[in-house]
């Protein structure tokens, strides 16, 4: 037995060391009360990023620690909450025990919202007079009599000072930038103010490069110099270098502090080159073209005024084609390309037997932002016949000749080109011939498509598609099958096979033959989950590609849709309803469907 004196200093020691470990526990769930899990969604994630306690939850803490995260919880809460102007809430802390563990509920009473009771929001100097900023000044938020939110008054000021920078501003600094905030009377008085000093001009544009002929660029410059200065000007001369696809690297950097007396700031085009060479390659495998192989070379530039070649090779099974552009910068008119294009098309499935070889000499080029257009002359060859029965015995070859203007416009105006909730989509396409001028018989045709996006609550959108088409011809024999018009498959009728819908070959074979003209329909309604990037669609489709007398035929179906980092994905089964013994249709598609 230990002397008396070591005693009471052991019992003491073994006291303490039990306490302690009594005290121990376990933070096991931290509950937030008194906010809507929907319409406060905002401040109760904010609240989270902010309690030290969630960092805590399964982990073994001592009774001092616990006793100091709960102290901290009651104004971590507090300031979470100051940002959406709520500065004087009542915060109430629990911490109830079972055994080790502890169970936290945080309960607020928001409080009366901090509303402000006075503004002083303006600009002086030459912007005083700029359209645009004083429109950002109206829509400044929050103004009097408004809960002050930090986030809207940061939004609100940054888009302010943003636009006097892309406005050629450069001298623009604050001369009262103040946000007093009284809890007592829960109000907010704002104090902020711009002097914007001279708004400058455009000045020289200066390309740095080492290959391409000097000025090549310089149409992409469609300011005259002294212009006003404006961000977006230099933002479509990016996106203009972009599509060109010369270059890896693309700096645009204005300097104000070179400007010249009157105010003209130069501009300096820094450009990297790209890899000249682009190769590809990959299998692919369709049901009527069979097992094959694809391989390209694009080459970004061939020489140092621009020229670009691009040949594509797709070789499968039953199908094979050719294709070889050649493409010369076209600047001075609009933006875009004069093309050199030949193909060769070979296509031998269990009903046709086709070729052909196509000259293409086109114009490309911008119209406007949402306007561009294609302009053509086509020569075409090609030869095709039927199969009659299972065979091609007998089978007659028809060979048509045509040369043929063309004109192809496309119009987008929507609110994300990737994955569009609103706006509208379209394509128009005008081509005719002329028999004894180039072309074995006189005809004209014209086709049209259009797509409206509609938004539905957050996330959610209805699409209708609507597609038509018809030729004008007195000899229909004479036009080629890659001129007529087919329906079913993908991007035509869910619910039947690619060129399923439309007249056909005798039986027993009943191969699609084309059609002179073309009408479809379609409506398809999306939902995302929780807004997130997986849907589901439901859609109807109809239609048909007729000579003379339509004949409808619908297909229903539904799909999975997920919002990919490269692009959406559809996968829909579609199921045609003319004929209930028909299969159903699988049908998968990568990117925009504009």
């Amino acid at each position: 037995m230990p002397p008396l004196k070591y005693f009471l200093p052991l019992l003491f020691l073994s006291l303490a060391i039990a306490s302690t470990a009594h005290a121990r526990g376990t933070i096991e769930k931290v509950d937030i009360t008194g906010l809507d899990r929907d319409d406060d969604a905002e401040m109760i994630e904010n609240i989270e990023v902010s309690l030290s306690l969630y960092d805590t939850i399964g982990k073994e803490q001592g009774e001092s620690r616990l006793e100091y995260l709960l102290s901290q919880a009651e104004r971590q809460t507090r300031r979470a909450l100051e940002p959406f102007g709520y500065y004087n809430p009542v915060i109430t802390v629990e911490s109830p025990r079972e055994g080790e563990n502890v169970r936290v509920v945080i309960h607020v009473d928001r409080g009366p919202p901090t509303l402000v009771r006075r503004e002083n929001i303006d600009i002086t100097g030459p912007a005083q007079l700029d359209q645009y900023l004083q429109e950002d000044l109206e829509n400044f938020r929050p103004r009097k009599g408004q809960r002050f939110e930090h986030t809207l008054y940061d939004a609100s000021r940054v888009t302010i000072t943003r636009r006097l920078a892309e406005r050629g501003y450069f001298d623009a600094d604050f001369t009262q930038r103040r946000v007093e905030i009284t809890r007592a009377e829960n109000a907010a008085d704002i104090d902020l103010t711009w002097d914007s000093g001279r708004r400058y001009n455009m000045g020289d544009i200066r390309f740095h490069q080492d290959y391409f002929v000097e000025r090549l660029f310089d149409p992409l410059v469609y300011w005259e110099k002294g212009s006003y200065f404006h961000e977006g000007k230099l933002d479509r001369l990016r996106e203009s270098l972009t599509k060109l696809d010369y270059f890896s690297v693309i700096d645009i950097q204005p300097q104000p502090d070179q400007a010249d007396e009157n105010g003209n700031v130069p501009v300096d085009v820094t450009l990297t080159r790209a890899k000249r060479s682009i190769y590809t390659a990959g299998i692919s495998y369709g049901s009527e073209s069979g097992a094959g192989v694809r391989g390209g070379l694009e080459r970004r530039f061939l020489n140092s005024r621009g020229h670009k070649m691009n040949t594509q090779l797709d070789y499968a099974q039953k199908r094979k084609s050719l294709v070889t552009t050649y493409r010369i910068p076209a600047f001075k008119w609009l933006d875009g390309w004069y093309g050199l294009t030949a193909s060769a098309y070979d296509e031998q499935t269990d009903y046709i037997d086709l070729r052909n070889f196509k000259l293409i000499g086109s114009r490309s080029g911008e119209i406007n932002e949402n306007w561009t257009a294609i302009a053509s002359i086509n020569a075409l060859r090609e030869r095709w016949r039927y199969a009659s029965g299972t065979e091609f015995t007998n089978a007659i070859y028809n060979t048509s000749t045509l040369v043929y203007p063309q004109l192809v416009a496309d119009y987008v105006n929507v609110d994300d080109r990737l994955a569009p909730r609103k706006g509208i989509s379209g394509s128009a396409t005008m081509r005719g011939g002329i028999e004894g001028a180039g072309s074995d018989t006189s005809f004209v045709q014209a086709s049209v498509m259009l797509r409206w996006f509609i938004p539905v609550g957050d996330a959610d959108r209805l699409i209708l598609r609507g597609e038509g088409g018809t030729t004008w011809t007195s000899d229909l024999v004479a036009m080629p099958p890659s001129l007529r018009f087919f329906a079913g498959g993908d991007r035509s009728i869910r619910g039947y096979a690619f060129r399923e819908v439309g007249p056909r070959t005798p039986p027993p074979d009943k191969f699609a033959l084309g059609a002179k003209n073309l009408v479809t329909a379609s409506a398809e309604y999306e939902h995302y989950f929780k807004g997130g990037p997986w849907g589901g669609a439901v859609f109807v489709d109809t239609g048909s590609a007729f000579d003379n007398t339509i004949d409808l035929h619908t297909g229903v179906g539904f799909g999975v849709r997920w919002k990919s980092p490269v692009g959406p994905v559809r996968v829909d089964i579609a199921h045609g309803l003319n004929n209930p013994d028909s299969k159903f249709q699988l049908y998968l598609s990568v990117g925009a469907d504009l």
